[in-house]
Protein backbone atom coordinates (compact mmCIF):
# COMPACT_ATOMS: atom_id res chain seq x y z
CA UNK A 1 0.00 0.00 0.00
CA UNK A 2 2.92 2.08 0.84
CA UNK A 3 4.51 1.98 -2.54
CA UNK A 4 0.96 2.51 -4.33
CA UNK A 5 0.77 5.50 -2.59
CA UNK A 6 4.26 7.14 -2.99
CA UNK A 7 3.85 6.07 -6.77
CA UNK A 8 0.54 8.04 -6.83
CA UNK A 9 2.36 10.92 -5.48
CA UNK A 10 4.77 10.59 -7.69
CA UNK A 11 2.84 10.74 -10.72
CA UNK A 12 0.83 13.58 -9.26
CA UNK A 13 3.84 15.57 -8.48
CA UNK A 14 5.17 15.39 -12.33
CA UNK A 15 1.90 15.95 -13.89
CA UNK A 16 1.07 19.18 -12.02
CA UNK A 17 4.97 19.92 -12.52
CA UNK A 18 4.58 19.40 -16.28
CA UNK A 19 1.32 21.11 -16.67
CA UNK A 20 3.33 24.48 -15.60
CA UNK A 21 6.10 23.96 -17.93
CA UNK A 22 3.56 23.46 -20.78
CA UNK A 23 2.16 26.49 -20.66
CA UNK A 24 5.24 28.48 -21.04
CA UNK A 25 6.60 28.74 -24.83
CA UNK A 26 6.14 31.40 -28.06
CA UNK A 27 2.85 31.75 -28.67
CA UNK A 28 3.40 34.00 -31.64
CA UNK A 29 6.33 35.05 -33.90
CA UNK A 30 7.34 38.58 -33.86
CA UNK A 31 6.18 38.02 -37.68
CA UNK A 32 3.11 37.11 -37.24
CA UNK A 33 2.41 39.48 -34.51
CA UNK A 34 3.67 42.40 -36.74
CA UNK A 35 2.10 41.19 -40.01
CA UNK A 36 -1.14 40.53 -37.86
CA UNK A 37 -1.20 43.78 -36.39
CA UNK A 38 0.10 46.19 -38.76
CA UNK A 39 -1.77 44.38 -41.74
CA UNK A 40 1.37 44.06 -43.83
CA UNK A 41 4.14 40.92 -44.10
CA UNK A 42 6.82 44.01 -44.38
CA UNK A 43 6.42 47.25 -42.52
CA UNK A 44 8.39 49.97 -42.11
CA UNK A 45 10.45 50.07 -39.18
CA UNK A 46 12.81 53.21 -36.92
CA UNK A 47 13.77 53.64 -33.37
CA UNK A 48 13.38 56.03 -31.01
CA UNK A 49 16.85 56.68 -29.62
CA UNK A 50 16.49 57.45 -25.60
CA UNK A 51 18.07 60.78 -24.99
CA UNK A 52 18.99 61.45 -21.25
CA UNK A 53 15.66 62.38 -20.05
CA UNK A 54 13.41 59.27 -22.00
CA UNK A 55 16.33 56.97 -20.84
CA UNK A 56 15.24 58.29 -16.82
CA UNK A 57 11.54 58.11 -17.91
CA UNK A 58 12.22 54.32 -18.79
CA UNK A 59 13.91 53.60 -15.88
CA UNK A 60 11.26 54.88 -13.77
CA UNK A 61 8.43 53.04 -15.58
CA UNK A 62 10.46 49.58 -15.36
CA UNK A 63 12.01 50.03 -12.10
CA UNK A 64 15.39 49.60 -13.25
CA UNK A 65 17.92 50.56 -16.31
CA UNK A 66 16.40 49.70 -19.52
CA UNK A 67 19.48 48.93 -21.02
CA UNK A 68 18.99 50.10 -24.69
CA UNK A 69 19.98 52.61 -26.86
CA UNK A 70 17.41 52.68 -28.71
CA UNK A 71 14.14 50.86 -28.96
CA UNK A 72 12.68 49.31 -32.44
CA UNK A 73 9.09 49.70 -33.96
CA UNK A 74 7.15 48.96 -36.55
CA UNK A 75 4.56 51.53 -38.18
CA UNK A 76 1.63 51.32 -40.66
CA UNK A 77 -1.47 52.69 -41.57
CA UNK A 78 -1.01 55.34 -38.43
CA UNK A 79 -0.52 51.95 -36.01
CA UNK A 80 3.19 51.35 -33.90
CA UNK A 81 4.12 48.13 -32.91
CA UNK A 82 6.93 47.63 -30.13
CA UNK A 83 8.04 44.20 -29.16
CA UNK A 84 9.67 44.06 -25.66
CA UNK A 85 11.49 41.45 -23.16
CA UNK A 86 10.38 42.52 -19.54
CA UNK A 87 11.55 40.19 -16.42
CA UNK A 88 8.54 38.56 -15.14
CA UNK A 89 10.07 36.93 -11.57
CA UNK A 90 13.22 35.50 -13.26
CA UNK A 91 12.81 35.37 -16.72
CA UNK A 92 11.76 37.82 -19.67
CA UNK A 93 8.38 37.95 -20.93
CA UNK A 94 8.40 38.85 -25.04
CA UNK A 95 5.17 40.98 -25.02
CA UNK A 96 3.91 43.26 -28.36
CA UNK A 97 1.68 46.66 -28.29
CA UNK A 98 -0.16 48.20 -30.95
CA UNK A 99 -0.81 51.77 -30.65
CA UNK A 100 -2.75 54.09 -32.67
CA UNK A 101 -3.36 57.33 -31.94
CA UNK A 102 -2.35 57.05 -28.39
CA UNK A 103 -4.10 54.41 -27.01
CA UNK A 104 -3.53 50.74 -26.90
CA UNK A 105 -4.99 48.77 -29.91
CA UNK A 106 -3.96 45.22 -28.89
CA UNK A 107 -1.60 43.35 -26.30
CA UNK A 108 -0.02 40.32 -27.04
CA UNK A 109 2.29 37.89 -25.07
CA UNK A 110 4.60 36.39 -27.88
CA UNK A 111 6.73 34.25 -26.05
CA UNK A 112 6.58 33.69 -21.83
CA UNK A 113 9.80 31.31 -20.21
CA UNK A 114 8.24 31.82 -16.70
CA UNK A 115 6.93 28.83 -14.70
CA UNK A 116 4.19 30.32 -13.27
CA UNK A 117 1.70 33.83 -14.39
CA UNK A 118 1.20 32.34 -17.67
CA UNK A 119 -2.46 33.12 -17.43
CA UNK A 120 -1.36 36.50 -18.63
CA UNK A 121 -1.50 35.49 -22.37
CA UNK A 122 -4.94 34.80 -22.19
CA UNK A 123 -7.74 37.31 -23.88
CA UNK A 124 -9.65 37.87 -20.48
CA UNK A 125 -6.39 39.29 -19.34
CA UNK A 126 -4.83 40.76 -22.37
CA UNK A 127 -8.13 42.72 -23.25
CA UNK A 128 -7.73 44.90 -20.43
CA UNK A 129 -5.12 47.08 -21.96
CA UNK A 130 -7.34 48.02 -25.49
CA UNK A 131 -8.16 51.46 -25.43
CA UNK A 132 -5.67 52.27 -22.39
CA UNK A 133 -3.52 55.38 -23.22
CA UNK A 134 -1.41 57.78 -20.49
CA UNK A 135 -2.78 60.31 -18.18
CA UNK A 136 -1.35 63.52 -17.04
CA UNK A 137 1.15 62.03 -15.31
CA UNK A 138 2.62 59.91 -18.31
CA UNK A 139 0.77 56.49 -16.22
CA UNK A 140 -1.77 54.25 -17.51
CA UNK A 141 -5.10 55.70 -17.46
CA UNK A 142 -7.14 52.90 -15.88
CA UNK A 143 -6.15 49.94 -13.78
CA UNK A 144 -5.45 46.36 -14.77
CA UNK A 145 -6.98 43.79 -13.10
CA UNK A 146 -4.33 41.22 -11.50
CA UNK A 147 -4.46 37.45 -11.42
CA UNK A 148 -4.21 35.33 -8.62
CA UNK A 149 -0.50 33.54 -9.32
CA UNK A 150 0.80 35.91 -11.57
CA UNK A 151 1.17 39.28 -9.99
CA UNK A 152 4.69 40.08 -11.18
CA UNK A 153 3.83 38.88 -14.81
CA UNK A 154 0.90 41.18 -14.49
CA UNK A 155 3.40 44.13 -12.84
CA UNK A 156 5.66 43.18 -15.92
CA UNK A 157 2.73 43.30 -18.62
CA UNK A 158 1.80 46.78 -16.80
CA UNK A 159 5.24 48.40 -16.98
CA UNK A 160 5.45 47.31 -20.92
CA UNK A 161 2.36 48.71 -22.24
CA UNK A 162 3.06 51.65 -20.01
CA UNK A 163 6.83 51.94 -22.02
CA UNK A 164 5.18 51.48 -25.31
CA UNK A 165 2.68 54.31 -24.79
CA UNK A 166 5.37 56.20 -23.61
CA UNK A 167 8.24 55.96 -26.59
CA UNK A 168 5.23 55.81 -28.69
CA UNK A 169 4.62 59.42 -28.09
CA UNK A 170 8.05 60.48 -28.82
CA UNK A 171 8.00 58.30 -32.20
CA UNK A 172 5.19 60.40 -33.03
CA UNK A 173 6.46 63.39 -32.60
CA UNK A 174 9.82 62.72 -34.42
CA UNK A 175 7.97 60.94 -37.30
CA UNK A 176 6.03 62.87 -39.40
CA UNK A 177 5.34 59.61 -41.79
CA UNK A 178 3.34 58.38 -38.16
CA UNK A 179 2.14 61.72 -37.23
CA UNK A 180 0.57 62.59 -41.02
CA UNK A 181 -1.58 59.32 -40.83
CA UNK A 182 -3.62 60.26 -37.75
Amino acid sequence: MRRFLAGLLLLVAIHAGGDARAEAGEYLTREAFLEAALATAEPASDVVWLDEALRNRAADILGHDPGMLRARYWYAAGRTAWVFDEIGKERPITMGVVIENGTIRDFRVLTFRESRGWEIRYAFFTRQFDGLGLDRDGELDATIDSISGATLSVRAARRVANLALVFDDVARRTNTEIASAR
